[in-house]
């Protein structure tokens, strides 16, 4: 860790300068590019990083100068009144920036201290010249140059592409329970402006239309199902989706355990032969992958017949959304069976189970600790040679609340997307938060669409058999 210690106002001889040099990286344009506003970085294709920046000249090289001025010469302490720059040429990933600071004069009262600088490329190519006026310090400063945090971009944009993909399908004809707030009733509104859903509202009139108008959303050309309360709408919609009237359900204002009360009885709710589940499908910045995560919201404790369908149902959603085989880790606190940690002998059997034919469609490998799931160096330092170690596309999670609480964490301390969706029953069903944003209200939605589509593909085929 290298000390910087500041060069005081006393000390400062004209002509006295400093020189540092930076190969721009990929981060870097990306962190330059979002600060300029020159591109939405969110959204870009692929590899359009890798064009020339034609806009954030300026936003590098006063950063750089910023960074010499405050931290090199005059250095800590240092206070920027004054900038008069030019600006030419362009920059690119892999480009060399030269900057220079030069003292040009001092002025005794106020401490002022003017600074010609002067930024050239690999190729000795002028990108800025000009000028900065500085407080110089008066007392020594010396911190450690702790290394500078990294900014994380979302490289991958896995929702963007999860939306885009659904663009030409036909709209899923949608029941929504009881959307009587703002959230749960422009989530949907959202999703029919993007062409991922045709909603039909089902609660209580008075409360949806007062919904709209306190949100401002006109409702003239979307359907209003009457139900009295929460309740009712929740067995009123799962009743339309069994008379072929809805292609899925989204969850409003009222509680998950309403809305799975209506859907889970066997004569007159949505069951089929699989085990309901939850999945969550994440977008993380950091991961260069989509990551599903299940099951974090239905099964509080499963057991194995349970994992089984668990496991099927999220490998089943991975191969809609675009895995051909997916990588399916079983998750525990360990890497290896242990007959006191129930979890690890789950999943082995799991494993095994996959090996049998048993689980179809993906590839399984567990138990992993979660680090040896994501993390192709932490499973290399434990030695765990493993299809899937490293490079998981599923988390399988040994009950309800690890789920969750790795969802969550993801959510709020990696800054990842999260949408979700209810799988093993004849429908797709979305369960929204109050936490989801657009996108990810959009994403959920994207994942039914996905998803319906392959029922709406099925069921044709069957009926030409």
């Amino acid at each position: 860790m290298t000390a910087l210690t500041n060069v005081t106002y006393d000390e400062i001889k004209i002509g006295q300068a400093i020189t540092v040099s930076r190969t721009l990286s990929q981060n870097d344009i990306e962190a330059l590019t979002f600060t300029s506003g020159d591109v939405d970085a969110y959204h870009l294709e692929d590899g359009e990083f890798e064009r020339e920046v034609t806009s954030t000249e300026a936003v590098a090289s006063e950063a750089f100068f910023g960074y010499l001025l405050n931290r090199r010469l005059p250095g800590p302490g240092t206070t920027i009144i004054a900038e008069d720059f030019k600006f030419r040429g362009r920059l690119s990933v892999g480009d060399t920036m030269t900057a220079t600071v030069t003292v040009k004069e001092k002025k005794s009262e106020g401490n002022l201290v003017v600074l010609d600088c002067r930024c050239v490329n690999q190729k000795d190519e002028v990108i800025t010249s000009g000028s900065a006026t500085v407080i110089a310090p008066t007392k020594r400063i010396t911190y450690a140059d702790v290394a500078t945090p990294e900014v994380i971009f979302r490289r991958n944009d896995a929702f963007a592409r999860l939306i885009q993909s659904c663009e030409g399908l036909p709209p899923v004809t949608c029941a929504v329970v009881h959307p009587c707030d703002h959230d749960s009733l422009v989530g949907p509104i959202e999703a029919a402006k993007w062409k991922l859903i045709t909603p039909m509202l089902i609660g209580p009139e008075n409360k949806i239309l007062a919904a709209a108008e306190a949100a401002q959303v006109d409702l003239s050309g979307f359907q209003i199902v009457k139900a009295e309360h929460s309740h009712a709408a929740a067995q009123k919609a799962v009743a339309m989706v069994r008379a072929g009237e809805a292609e899925a359900l989204m969850k409003g204002s009222l509680h998950t355990d309403e809305l799975m009360a209506a859907v889970v009885p066997s004569a007159t709710g949505l069951r089929t032969s699989r085990r309901i589940s939850h999945v969550f499908v994440l977008d993380v910045p950091t991961y260069p992958r989509m990551l599903l995560i299940s099951d974090a919201a239905i099964n509080i404790a499963p057991d194995l017949k349970a994992k089984v369908d668990i496991v099927q149902n999220a490998i089943d959603l991975a191969v809609v959304l675009g895995i051909a085989e997916p990588k399916v880790a079983i998750l525990s606190a360990v890497e290896t069976v242990n007959a006191d940690i129930p979890s690890t002998i789950d999943a082995a059997a799991l494993c095994k189970m996959a090996d049998r034919g048993q689980i179809s469609g993906g590839v399984l490998d567990g138990p992993l600790a979660f680090d040896n799931a994501v993390s192709e160096s932490a499973a290399k330092t434990k030695k765990i040679e493993s299809p899937v170690a490293g490079r998981a596309d599923v988390l399988i999670a040994p009950d309800l609340e690890a789920a969750n609480m790795l969802a969550k964490q993801l959510q709020y301390l990696a800054g990842a997307d999260a949408a979700g969706i209810v799988l093993g029953a004849r429908v797709p069903i979305v369960l929204t938060s109050r936490a989801d944003t657009v996108r990810t209200r959009l994403a959920s939605a994207a994942v039914m669409a996905r998803v319906a589509q392959v029922k709406r593909e099925s069921a044709h085929a069957a009926a030409k058999q």
